[in-house]
């Protein structure tokens, strides 16, 4: 017992002493690649390709559109169908193509540096319906899952994204706004209001699921996401939309070492890295990398609504700290620099109540307008 109580001391030391900074020399890469995203989509729904340029590490940029290319998606008879660019790096079909699902496609991609990419030909692989979207509560939070089944047994491989939209409100109602014209405080108008706002976010996690080890091509309960019931997602209702795409399982092993690559790294016990395939290549310079993995399928799409008062009473916890204070002075409201919100005008004490922006005022993180699809 003496002699651990003289050695821990030395050990602690050696382990203190050993420890050095490590910062690794970021090497920057003499190209930016091609990165091609999306899917052809040859039924009911508008076919988005979106292309981008990678960025090195210590790079500032944290995204780099490709702009201007041309593309065509072609077919195994010499077919072209041109996609349109939005102008943010995004190629959209004029609209829905209908494409017969006997021919094989790809990508052809012509670049402003006069460079020239092809995918592959691939299979349209029709995408089965989404049965349902679920939900359970573990944990004090909401986990949200897909169902689905091909009663032909021949999808196997899934793949989903997602986008959340949810009604939220700010943690004090304000019923005065600062009039930076007039210099003067005046009601709020219905149009002024900024208590009720929308929120939305999509997915951007690789959401794979596989029955390949299965009897039954049965998907279930796949969990996509979760929130904190005590979240302001959840505080008034929430909606999320689900699309499901059925991949090859050449894709499906594409997106798992991708999903690797870039999720599951960073820890002991972590992947390493792998490299990709995809299947796209530059046809004009074959030394150049292209990073990506088009596939052929339709997209299936379910949306789900899930009202507050069908979950467990929970109390909202707001993103802020949310003080509350008072003034007499009505001038503070006023000038670039103020950064609170005037709630009301107590007229017993003759005091302004106030709180911080983002306490009032919900169009901070959100937005006033209903969408489309509410209800």
């Amino acid at each position: 017992m003496i002699r651990l109580r003289h050695i821990l001391p030395v050990l602690f030391a050696l382990l203190v002493s050993c420890k050095k900074p490590y910062n690794p020399h970021i090497v920057a890469a003499p190209d930016s690649y091609l990165v091609v995203e999306g899917v052809i989509n040859p039924g009911s729904d508008t076919t988005i390709i979106k292309l981008s340029r990678t960025v090195n590490v210590d790079s500032k940029k944290t995204s780099n559109p490709e702009l201007s290319a041309i593309i065509n998606i072609e077919d195994s008879q010499g077919n072209t169908w041109q996609l349109n660019s939005d102008g943010t790096g995004r190629y959209l079909s004029a609209g829905v193509l209908n494409l017969p699902l006997s021919s094989k496609y790809r990508l052809d991609i012509a670049t402003t540096d006069g460079e020239k990419y092809q995918s592959d030909f691939i299979d349209v692989k029709p995408t089965p319906p989404i049965d349902s979207i679920g939900y359970n509560i573990r944990n004090g939070n909401l986990q949200i899952y897909v169902n689905a089944h091909d009663a032909g047994n021949s999808t196997r491989c899934y793949r989903w994204e997602y986008n959340e939209t949810w009604q939220f409100n700010t943690k004090y109602s304000s019923s005065l706004v600062a009039d930076t014209v007039t210099n003067k405080l005046t009601g709020r108008r219905p149009d002024q209001q900024v208590f009720n706002c929308f929120g939305n976010d999509r997915s951007t996690n690789i959401l794979l699921g596989s029955t390949a080890g299965l009897s039954s091509d049965v998907v279930y309960q796949n969990i996509l996401t979760s929130a904190a019931l005590s979240s302001e997602k959840l505080e008034t209702k929430y909606s999320i939309i689900v699309r499901q795409y059925a991949l090859t399982a050449d894709a499906f092993q594409f997106y798992t070492l991708l999903k690797k690559n870039t999720e599951d790294l960073g820890t002991i016990f972590g992947e390493l890295p792998s490299e990709l395939v995809g299947n796209v290549h530059c046809i004009s310079n074959p030394a150049k990398i292209a990073l990506g993995y088009i596939t052929a399928t339709n997209v299936q799409s379910k949306r789900i609504f899930i009202p507050n008062s069908t979950l467990p009473p929970t109390p909202t916890v707001y993103p802020y700290d949310c003080l509350i204070d008072s003034t007499r002075d009505g001038s503070i409201f006023f000038g670039s620099a103020s950064d609170i919100t005037p709630i009301a005008f107590d007229s017993d004490k003759g005091v302004y109540i106030y709180s911080s922006a983002g306490c009032t005022d919900c169009t901070i993180r959100g937005t006033t307008q209903i969408p489309s699809f509410w209800k």
